[in-house]
C-alpha cells in the first residue's frame, strides 16, 4: 500500500542544495498560509539539522507566528544528543531567540503515557488551526518519522501518537511517532533526503516498494532530493 508519496519522488528532479531548497520552500509555505498563524511539524537528522540551520539564515518569516510541533522522538533525556528535542532547540529554536512555542514530546516516565500526553496536544490542533507544514526525513531502511516497516503503527488509524521501536534495532532506543492520520491531515509534507547513503531507499520507493515513506497520502508533498541520494555516489 503506497501513497501520494511515491508518485511524487517519482516526478522529482535532484536539487543543487537541499537545505537552501528547504528555506525557499518554508518560506513559500509560510506566505501562502490561510491562518495568523503558522503550525510547523519538524525532524531529527543531520539532514534536518542543516536545513534548519539554512532556515534560520534565509527563510524570510516572521518566526513569532511560527509554532513548531514534533513529528517524533526518541525515548531519552530532553538534553540527551539523540535526542530530536534537543537538535531542534539548537538548531532552529534557541538559534533564532525564540519562535511563537515549541512543543517538544515528553520522554519521561511511563512511555505510553507519553504518547497519550502528546495525543492531547494533537487532537484539539487538528480539529482546530490543522497543520501547515510537516518535515519528514528518510532513513536508508524507508522509514520516516519513526514509523518502521514491521510494525503496528503502520496500520495505526485512530491513535495520533504512539509509542514504537525499530524491529531490527538498527536505530536504537524507543521511539514516540505521530501516525499517517497526524502527515496526512497537514496541508502540506515535505521530504528532505541527501547523501548517497539514502539512494537504496529512494530507488526502492520509485519502483513501487511498499516502505513507511512511501505510504504517506498528504494531499501536496515535495520531495527535496540531492544528486547522490537519486544517482547513488557522491553528488
Amino acid at each position: 500500500m503506497t501513497g501520494r508519496a511515491a508518485q511524487a519522488l517519482r516526478a522529482t528532479r535532484p536539487v543543487d542544495d537541499v537545505p537552501s531548497s528547504f528555506a525557499a520552500v518554508l518560506t513559500a509555505r509560510f506566505e501562502s498560509r490561510p491562518g495568523a498563524r503558522f503550525v510547523l511539524f519538524v525532524s531529527g537528522g543531520s539532514t534536518a539539522a542543516a536545513c534548519y540551520d539554512r532556515a534560520v539564515e534565509r527563510a524570510e518569516i516572521d518566526w513569532s507566528l511560527v509554532d513548531v510541533y514534533l513529528g517524533d522522538e526518541r525515548v531519552v533525556p530532553p538534553e540527551d544528543p539523540d535526542a530530536n528535542q534537543a537538535l531542534v532547540r539548537h538548531h532552529l529554536v534557541e538559534a533564532l531567540g525564540g519562535v511563537g512555542s515549541f512543543t517538544p514530546m515528553a520522554t519521561e516516565g511511563d512511555v505510553e503515557r507519553c504518547a497519550n500526553d502528546y495525543e492531547a496536544v494533537l487532537r484539539p490542533l487538528l480539529a482546530g488551526p490543522g497543520i501547515d507544514l510537516v518535515h519528514l526525513g528518510l532513513g536508508p531502511d524507508g522509514h520516516t518519522a519513526s514509523l518502521f516497516s514491521g510494525t503496528e503503527s503502520l496500520e495505526e488509524k485512530e491513535r495520533l501518537c504512539v509509542s514504537t521501536f525499530d524491529p531490527t534495532g538498527r536505530n536504537p532506543h524507543r521511539r514516540l511517532s505521530v501516525t499517517y492520520p497526524v502527515i496526512d491531515a497537514a496541508r502540506s509534507a515535505l521530504f528532505t533526503v541527501s547523501g548517497a547513503e539514502k539512494h537504496q531507499a529512494v530507488r526502492r520507493i520509485m519502483d513501487g516498494e511498499d516502505l513507511p515513506a512511501a505510504r504517506v497520502a498528504t494531499f501536496d508533498i515535495r520531495w527535496l532530493v540531492d544528486e547522490a541520494a537519486v544517482r547513488g555516489g557522491s553528488a
